[in-house]
C-alpha cells in the first residue's frame, strides 16, 4: 500500500517507520495515506512554534487536521461537534495521535468558587502533560487565546501531577489567518498552539504543492 501510494522515497520511508510505531491495521494506515498525514506533518513540523512552545510540541500537534469521520451536518454548533468527536473518539484519537488518552469532555475546573468547563482534555505520554482542547466551529479569534491560558493555569496549579510538565493548550478551529495567529500569540509566555480542521479529505495535490513551495524557500533563505 505504502509502495504504491507513496511518490518519493522520503514518504515511503515516514509511513514505514509511522505504521510500525503506530501499529496501524490496513484500514488505518489506508486512510492515513488518504488523509495526506505526510503533508500535513511535514508542513506542521516547517513552522516556527511560537516562543512559549518547544518544538517537540510542535511536531507533536499538527497544523491541521482532517476530521471526514464525524459526518457532521452542513449547519452544527459546539455541542454537536463535540459530541460527534465523542462518539468518535477511536478515530479522533487515530487523527491525532496514539500518544494522546482522552481524560474527559466539559472537564470540570473550580477557581474563585466557580465552574468552568473545558471542551476536551487529553494526556499526551509523549510530552507528559495534559493537553485541554477548545473546540471552535467559526474562525480563529484573539480572545480565544485568554480563555484557553485560563484553563492552562486552572490545570497546571490544581490538576497537574509534580512529575508532569507544564500542560499545553490546543484551539481547534474551523479556520485561522495565521498572520492573526501570530499576532496574537507573540507575547502570550503561554505553551498555545492553534490548529484548523477540514471535515472533508484534503486535496493531496495542493499540499504537495505547498510542501515544495516551503522547501524552495528553505533553499532560497540557505542561499542567501
Amino acid at each position: 500500500m505504502i509502495l504504491s501510494k507513496a511518490k518519493s522515497k522520503e514518504e515511503r520511508d515516514f509511513y514505514v517507520v509511522l505504521a510500525a510505531r503506530e501499529q496501524y491495521s490496513s484500514r488505518e494506515l489506508e486512510r492515513q495515506l488518504d488523509s495526506a498525514y505526510y503533508e500535513r506533518y511535514m508542513l506542521s513540523a516547517g513552522k516556527q512554534p511560537p516562543q512559549a512552545v518547544k518544538q517537540d510540541v510542535r511536531k507533536s500537534i499538527l497544523d491541521t487536521y482532517v476530521l471526514e469521520f464525524l459526518d457532521l451536518p452542513e449547519q452544527y454548533s459546539e455541542k454537536n461537534f463535540r459530541k460527534a468527536i465523542i462518539e468518535n473518539l477511536k478515530q479522533f484519537i487515530l487523527e491525532f495521535g496514539r500518544d494522546f488518552t482522552f481524560i474527559g469532555e466539559e472537564y470540570r475546573v473550580q477557581v474563585g468558587g466557580q465552574d468552568f468547563y473545558i471542551d476536551l482534555l487529553f494526556y499526551n505520554r509523549a510530552l507528559s502533560c495534559l493537553v485541554p482542547v477548545e473546540l471552535k466551529i467559526g474562525k480563529f479569534k484573539p480572545e480565544h487565546i485568554g480563555q484557553i491560558n485560563f484553563y492552562l493555569e486552572a490545570l497546571d496549579r490544581d490538576v497537574k501531577k509534580p512529575n508532569e510538565n507544564p500542560s499545553v493548550g490546543l484551539i481547534l478551529c474551523a479556520g485561522k489567518d495565521d498572520a492573526v495567529v501570530e499576532y496574537a500569540l507573540s507575547r502570550s509566555m503561554s505553551p498555545t498552539l492553534v490548529s484548523d480542521y477540514t471535515l472533508k479529505l484534503p486535496d493531496k495535490k495542493l499540499l504537495k504543492d505547498k510542501l515544495r513551495e516551503l522547501a524552495e524557500l528553505a533553499v532560497a533563505d540557505g542561499e542567501e
